[in-house]
């Protein structure tokens, strides 16, 4: 995303008084999150896990508010993975949650981000929700790859469950206990290259 398209959204976000979204999608499977840990000196941890095919994907955001003094976390976990009218769902649930009021959305160029059924449903909802695509290759702009490496470091880090309930039990934790520090949602927008003028609380 090139920097006079994120200002063009600031200001137009203040403006509008809209909030600014980052959404992505990752996927949930029993493979552990591999972290360095604490082990007796010369006894090599291993980790034994179940493992089978199936496999869960969860869609996050970020919303901030126009002014940046506050954020707002939003998840979302589905059976196989996203596509474009799961995605639209989720959109229009996250649209009631923020009462409605203007969106501006920032996310990648994945194919069911650029569907006919969702470009049909972004043309219908121009009034109230615009879009910001980030260029190709460039995970790193958008704050949510943080939250989800927050997660994977802390209550999937090294966790091996028997099934995908564990695994999700697991980001459910580390959904509240980032809701429970909110300051972490100006660090994962710093961390991005990204500001807005004034604190997000």
């Amino acid at each position: 995303m090139e920097g006079r398209d994120l200002d063009g959204g600031k200001k137009k976000a203040k403006r509008q008084h809209a909030w600014v979204v980052f959404l992505d999608e990752s996927g949930i499977s029993q493979k552990p999150s591999v972290r360095r840990t604490w082990a007796p000196r010369g006894r090599t941890p291993v980790l034994r896990h179940h493992f089978n095919w199936k496999k869960l994907s969860i869609c996050t955001a970020i919303a901030y508010r126009w002014d940046g003094k506050r954020g707002q976390l939003f998840f979302r976990i589905v059976s196989d993975s996203y596509n474009d009218i799961k995605l639209i769902d989720f959109l229009t649930q996250l649209r009631k949650e923020v009462r409605r009021r203007k969106l501006i959305l920032i996310w990648d160029g994945l194919p069911s981000h650029r569907s006919r059924v969702m470009t049909n449903y972004l043309d219908m909802q121009r009034k109230r929700l615009s879009v910001i695509r980030l260029p190709a290759y460039a995970p790193e702009l958008n704050p949510v790859e943080s939250v989800w490496s927050n997660i994977q470091s802390k209550e999937l880090a090294n966790l091996c469950t028997d099934d995908l309930g564990g695994m999700v039990e697991g980001v459910h934790k580390g959904f509240d206990r980032i809701h429970s520090q909110r300051q972490l949602l100006d660090s994962f927008l710093k961390h991005a290259g990204l500001s807005f003028d004034g604190n997000i609380r």
